[in-house]
């Protein structure tokens, strides 16, 4: 083929259901795959350490199913546009010059910005530009409410979003996928230095497998085994009882229409647990649509009156609860998972970050950053939705007076302490009554279980109702202020 379409690998690291290789393949065109590593194209939200690990892995898979269908993986590190350039000149000395760039729509602020840039230097070197739908199952712009506005509630989107027909996931035949004579150089992988020098990561290799095998097989066994227990498991930390599919859905290793098909040919779409799941993939499609709508999200809240709110920033308080040492065990129990293995239990990160910006007056925005570090899938768009939810800020957001229970709420949703036990097992002994409030144990029952609050395991940073009452106090006065 003398015609070479560049296809630029970022957040859709698959070869089923890419769109980007659908078109290579209508254009009758040799494709040359290449990934570009440019943090700094992210801005202040360049990915943190977990997700670097998992961008790693899922990096070796991809390399390792391109290289079965012959065709090698071109790794480049630094600003997109010279990297590109780059390789177009690199294609045209050797007699294959490039048609175009076609990759996947992004839809992180700084990232469509560039994208620009990107396509305004193509231009100049005469080399086309495509981008298509990898990463959602519609594009924001096409979901609008009966004003032509964007929606900020997420009930009427779900409506709309299930009135429209959904697009299947694209056909791929990789066997028609053809390299181009030529290959410029390339780096190792190894060469963008995502792993950590030193090993902390153990947890989290225990916990995952970041392979195209792996994201195949938690699909498959979520649509088979679990879908339909969905609704009535999903808020139990305990058990397995959620599909664990984030991760591989922010890599891009799955897509979402590949989910939603899976889900309705199980039949999961015509039980309880299937249309709740469901749902959940269409929260994910709503932080889109507002990330895209409102980009300053990110770090601003999306109401004015909550500009101002009287946070009260305290270094020690952050870090006692990032440790899970917060002296509340469902809480501490959700911040040592995620420590150990990249990841928290939708339920207890709610918990987890009610707390911390509510008991304890910490800025929202420092949630979302160790959230953003720590978590193997750290998304913008629904990292950004979920503490704006939580602080009652952002669209759709939960009252600020909606305040978790601690304690109330482990109690609720993990009423024999098993999962308190896997990740606090120093309160492991303790019977189930006192598994979730240690300071109400008797001495005896303390001594017995080898508890010693205050030194074996924290007492609370702070009590439950006086907690409460402050984050009530300060909403009161950012409503005062607000007139």
């Amino acid at each position: 083929m003398s015609k070479v379409i560049i296809a630029w690998f970022r957040q859709d690291l698959r070869i089923r259901d890419n769109p980007v290789l659908a078109e290579v393949l209508r254009r009758d065109a040799a494709v040359l795959p290449v990934y570009i590593h440019a943090p700094e194209e992210d801005g202040a939200w360049a990915p943190g350490a977990a997700s670097r690990w998992w961008l790693y892995h899922a990096l070796a898979g991809l390399a390792g199913d391109l290289e079965a269908l012959g065709l090698p993986l071109v790794i480049r590190r630094g600003s997109p546009e010279e990297a590109l350039t780059s390789i177009v000149a690199s294609m045209r000395g050797a007699g294959h010059p490039v048609d175009s760039v076609a990759c996947a729509r992004v839809y992180e602020p700084d990232r469509v910005q560039h994208d620009e840039q990107v396509r305004e230097v193509l231009d100049e070197v005469g080399v086309g530009w495509w981008q298509g739908n990898a990463s959602l199952l519609i594009e924001p712009e096409h979901v609008c409410n009966k004003s032509g506005d964007p929606f900020r509630v997420f009930t009427p989107f779900w409506k709309h979003l299930r009135g429209l027909p959904p697009e299947p996931p694209v056909a791929v035949d990789a066997d028609r996928l053809e390299a181009p004579d030529h290959v410029p150089d390339s780096l190792a992988l190894d060469d963008l230095e995502l792993l950590p020098t030193r090993s902390w990561d153990d947890g989290i290799a225990a916990a995952w497998d970041p392979s195209p095998a792996g994201a195949r097989t938690v699909l498959e066994d979520f649509v088979e085994e679990r879908v339909t227990a969905y609704k009535r498991c999903r808020d139990v930390p305990g058990v397995n009882g959620t599909s664990r599919l984030s991760p591989y859905l922010h890599s891009g290793q799955v897509g979402p229409r590949q989910v939603w098909a899976a889900v309705h040919a199980a039949g999961g779409a015509d039980n309880d647990g299937g249309f709740t799941f469901l749902s959940e993939v269409a929260w994910r499609e709503f932080a889109y649509h507002l990330l895209h709508h409102f980009p300053r999200t990110t770090d601003e809240p999306m109401y004015e009156k909550y500009r101002d709110f009287p946070w009260a920033p305290d270094p020690q308080a952050l870090q006692a609860w990032q440790k899970g040492r917060t002296g509340y065990p469902f809480v501490d129990a959700g911040m040592r998972q995620l420590w150990k293995t990249g990841w928290m239990h939708n339920r207890v990160r709610m918990v987890a970050a009610s707390f911390l910006v509510k008991h304890l007056l910490q800025p929202w925005q420092d949630g979302a950053r160790w959230f953003w570090d720590t978590l193997v899938d750290a998304d913008l768009a629904s990292n950004t939705m979920g503490w704006q939810w939580v602080a009652g800020s952002g669209a759709d957001a939960a009252p600020y007076f909606r305040i978790f229970n601690p304690f109330g709420q482990g109690e609720k949703f993990d009423p024999d302490g098993d999962y308190v036990r896997e990740f606090v097992p120093e309160l492991a002994g303790l019977p189930d009554k006192y598994i979730h409030r240690p300071w109400e144990a008797p001495d005896e029952v303390l001594a017995k279980a080898g508890v010693v609050l205050g030194e074996t395991y924290p007492e609370p940073i702070i009590e439950h109702r006086a907690g409460r009452q402050r984050a009530l106090d300060a909403l009161e006065a950012t409503r005062q202020q607000a007139g």
